[in-house]
């Protein structure tokens, strides 16, 4: 027996909910330390104990409190985003020199912004840092698909059987990670063309912001390094209609090959468990927006609606720009 939708959103958003056992979620937070940054009251990730065991926190920088299980970044009131960031990576750069984490060895030379509660920009670290954090990480996932007479088939890739994290198993058409400073449209845009070498004018004239999806997931090992890490995270979603004539073609080494797929087929490789847990949510949502997953047919549409946007326990920006 296949999986179920609701299986699979379950099997993203995988982190404990407070309300369906109060008495496990607060002993499961016992395994983590809060990551906090001197000046915000907001506590910005969880980082397992064990991660906190192996981290050498220099004491004129860190303080690390076992008995509130916090780990909090010291600096001076007025501290900038640059000098907080710079101790991190001062942190990371001793790490990473001791090969303590496997998960590090995938260094992407890709920063992540961390944001405090009213948006503010507080620093930002390595990407592949971040999981040791548990930091509420952003990306794009962009869903190419061509309706006609046949209905609607999807542009289906699959990674890369030599990437780090989730080898082989199938994505989304276009998916990313939202560097420090890049609006969500501009990394839709640079990934579309580093992933699917589709041009920036297709893109820009014929991808239409469709909403997010948020979930916090707890790595395994398809995740590529150590299990239990923490990734929350918002994935800013966009519908990419194309003509029949536009060929999505890989453009780099992360992506083995395009297939145009109908829903059935695609239904199917959900099912079987075929497609890496947060490209099963945005398709799931896709099918809800396009009438393909409904009340009518989905015993579980309200668990499965409620737990696509999950409200995250960290503070989240939406982008805005004024």
């Amino acid at each position: 027996m296949g999986k179920s939708t609701l299986d699979l959103i379950k099997e993203c958003d995988n982190f404990p909910y407070y309300d369906e056992d109060p008495a496990y979620y607060k002993a499961h937070l016992k395994t983590y330390h809060a990551f906090k940054v001197t000046g915000c009251d907001a506590i910005l990730g969880y980082i397992p104990n064990d991660v906190v065991e192996n981290i050498r926190f220099p004491k004129d920088c860190w303080d690390v409190d076992s008995t509130a299980q916090t780990v909090t970044l010291v600096t001076a009131p007025d501290a900038t985003p640059a000098q907080r960031s710079e101790l991190v990576a001062q942190t990371l750069a001793d790490v990473v020199k001791r090969d303590t984490f496997k998960i590090l060895r995938g260094w992407r030379n890709e920063m992540y912004a961390v944001y405090g509660p009213k948006g503010e920009f507080l620093l930002e670290m390595e990407r592949s840092a971040s999981p040791l954090f548990g930091i509420v990480t952003y990306g794009v996932h962009m869903t190419g698909y061509v309706e006609d007479e046949q209905g609607i088939r999807i542009w289906v890739p699959r990674r890369s059987k030599t990437k780090q994290t989730y080898p082989s198993m199938l994505d989304n058409t276009v998916a990313g990670g939202i560097s420090t400073g890049e609006k969500p449209s501009e990394c839709a845009i640079r990934e579309a063309m580093e992933e699917a070498s589709l041009p920036e004018d297709v893109v820009k004239k014929g991808a239409t912001p469709v909403g997010c999806v948020t979930y916090f997931y707890v790595r395994d090992q398809r995740a590529g390094g150590e299990t239990g890490l923490l990734q929350p995270e918002v994935e800013f979603l966009y519908d990419l209609k194309l003509d029949a004539s536009i060929e999505p073609k890989p453009c780099d080494t992360e992506v083995e090959d395009f297939r145009l797929w109908n829903v059935d087929e695609i239904k199917q490789a959900l099912s079987n468990g075929e497609f890496k847990p947060n490209c099963a949510m945005v398709l799931i949502d896709f099918f809800i927006r396009h009438g393909i997953l409904t009340p009518e047919n989905e015993p579980d549409y309200m668990k499965i609606m409620a737990r696509l946007h999950r409200r995250l326990e960290f503070p989240t920006v939406s982008h805005f720009t004024a």
